[in-house]
């Protein structure tokens, strides 16, 4: 079997494409490749994420878990002014988010990490559109840990579909944060937010 888009060194033979895509009202072109997540388009769910997503502070830092080729962390970072830090398992994913971040003229911090692994330092936001094929125990080892990452008063955001999980999910970051909103539901796809209290 063919490694997913969530190994370490996809080994799917090279099939790249350009898309050139409208989000958050600006064009930005990225590159895609097999072996990475939703190569042929910018998926729904990350399309619903970013338009949830109108509350960000110019200057403030953003950590995109789980980055792919870069939609998320690029398009925010050029719309909003946030400074961007993208990591990702897939060092396919990696490279392209890096050759997509130089095209959509973007500076971001961009490198290989298993989740949190290699991350240092805490963040504004943290936003994830989870591998949820890479199954449960992953996705909420992203919420658990988002916690330890943000800056009192920050937010973690993702997107998830309710067949795919919401809910559980759902009930992990409220255990974890004590809060959870349903920021948009949209197409059976839920956007979670949960924020970080100075005092949990």
């Amino acid at each position: 079997m063919a490694k997913m888009y969530y190994a370490e060194n996809p080994d799917a033979a090279h099939d790249r494409h350009l898309l050139t895509v409208q989000l958050l009202g600006q064009t930005f072109r990225f590159v895609t490749d097999a072996g990475v997540f939703s190569k042929k388009m910018i998926d729904f769910g990350s399309q619903v994420l970013l338009n949830s997503l109108d509350d960000l502070e110019k200057g403030k830092n953003l950590l995109d878990v789980g980055c792919g080729y870069g939609p998320l962390g690029i398009s925010l970072s050029k719309v909003y002014g946030v400074e961007v830090t993208m990591v990702d398992i897939n060092q396919r994913a990696i490279d392209l988010a890096k050759e997509n971040a130089q095209t959509n003229d973007v500076t971001a911090d961009i490198f290989q990490s298993n989740i949190y692994e290699s991350v240092e330092g805490t963040f504004d936001y943290i936003v994830s559109n989870p591998p949820i094929r890479a199954g449960k125990q992953v996705v909420h080892t992203i919420i658990e840990k988002s916690i330890d990452y943000l800056n009192d008063g920050g937010h973690l955001t993702i997107v998830i579909q309710k067949k795919q999980g919401a809910p559980s999910a759902k009930a992990k970051m409220e255990e974890v944060f004590g809060n959870v909103e349903i920021l948009k539901k949209d197409k059976g796809y839920y956007i979670l937010r949960s924020i970080k209290d100075a005092n949990s």
